[in-house]
């Protein structure tokens, strides 16, 4: 079923004599007739009988007159199937969606979706928005600021029972639209497979020129070590010896602290030098403003802006794919050890902390030819 909301989406609709449709509420339609590009309602009653009312009034462009006129013309008939349009904030809908499902005599269901809306949204600056003036970046934005301690599987759980809830909400009459909530599910970053999106060298330069000047050092420090994020967040200038970067990441169950001396080329030495210049030890190398610590949040916005900015002129392979993010910079930087500068995946493992399990699953491709390399200067025995 197309987004009629969305005008580029309603151009590339094929032309036909039936229109597309889109449901409102149980009942209510609201069409679309690609060619003449006019708007039409259509009402199903309990007896099941259709009715249809042409929006003619309604201007092409206009989706949310049309589905306005649609709503209005679906609740004045009897046996109405659309409440009177609710204009009420994002926990005012997924109030609505709990009530509805206690009403249905789904308890448990209800419980557990009002569980995670009090850990994921009702304490959120974005619940107190009002729902039809959310914009795709507020969700963006609240979707970032949870991610601090969740791995992406538990984020896209939360992220799907608020979406189900706005949705059904829609349904029972408030005012929003579905398209602004719709976000695509976040990879897996603990898991550098199949999900791992690379960037080569000139995405990776185009991205830091892109960048304002805080961001852009922050991405060019994770491009020479390798380095989640987080971990080059909470870097402190004590932690560069000039030659080497010290770095610490907790992992496994319970968790543990994990540290490892990443050895930097001179290039990296260079770079770091300038970076800890005039600062004291315990001072973090890098910050968003001179002074507030990198966060999850902050640096996936500081990318989206980046990356916004060299796609609205990049073309083709220059583009940065969607789901790339600065962990990419990692992905980068661990591919390029193995397939460009030979280094072997033990070493790369310890370089960049994980394990070569890991690398040999999600860099697979690249050991391959290293090792042909190797081999081939290794003299059999008779």
């Amino acid at each position: 079923m197309p987004d009629l909301s969305r005008k580029r989406e309603r151009e590339r609709l094929a032309a036909r004599r039936e229109p597309y449709w889109q449901r409102l509420a149980e009942g209510c339609y609201l069409g679309f007739r690609r060619g003449p590009d006019t708007w039409v309602a259509r009402y199903r009653g309990r007896d099941g009988r259709q009715q249809y009312h042409a929006l003619d009034k309604i201007s092409a462009d206009d989706y949310d007159g049309a589905k306005q006129a649609a709503e209005s013309w679906c609740a004045s008939l009897g046996a109405s199937a659309v409440r009177r349009a609710v204009r009420g904030t994002v926990k005012d809908a997924l109030d609505a969606y709990l009530a509805d499902l206690e009403r249905h005599g789904r308890h448990d269901a209800a419980k557990v979706a009002h569980g995670q809306y009090k850990v994921c949204i009702y304490s959120d600056p974005l619940a107190t928005l009002v729902l039809e003036s959310a914009s795709k970046e507020d969700f963006l934005d609240w979707r970032d600021r949870l991610r601090s301690g969740r791995k992406p599987r538990s984020l896209n759980r939360l992220v799907r029972a608020v979406v189900a809830g706005l949705n059904r909400a829609v349904e029972l009459g408030h005012v929003g639209n579905p398209a602004t909530w719709r976000l695509k599910p976040l990879a897996d970053e603990d898991d550098e497979g199949e999900t791992a999106v690379f960037l080569s060298p000139a995405q990776r330069a185009a991205l830091i020129a892109a960048a304002e000047p805080h961001a852009a050092a922050f991405f060019r420090g994770l491009e020479l070590t390798g380095a989640r994020p987080k971990e080059l967040a909470t870097a402190i200038v004590g932690d560069y010896d000039g030659e080497s970067l010290r770095l610490a990441h907790r992992k496994g169950r319970p968790p543990k602290l994990r540290v490892r001396h990443v050895v930097l080329s001179a290039e990296g030495i260079r770079f770091f030098d300038e970076q800890t210049s005039g600062k004291l030890p315990k001072t973090l190398i890098f910050t968003r403003d001179g002074s507030r610590p990198w966060e999850r949040s902050p640096w996936a916005k500081a990318f989206r802006a980046a990356a916004a900015a060299v796609n609205s002129k990049a073309r083709g392979k220059d583009r940065i794919p969607p789901a790339a993010s600065a962990y990419s910079f990692r992905h980068a930087r661990i591919s390029e050890l193995l397939q460009v500068h030979g280094i072997d995946p033990l070493t790369v493992a310890a370089q960049t902390g994980t394990g070569l399990r890991m690398i040999e699953r999600a860099y697979h491709r690249f050991i391959a030819s290293v090792m042909r390399e190797k081999l081939a200067s290794v003299r059999e025995s008779a």
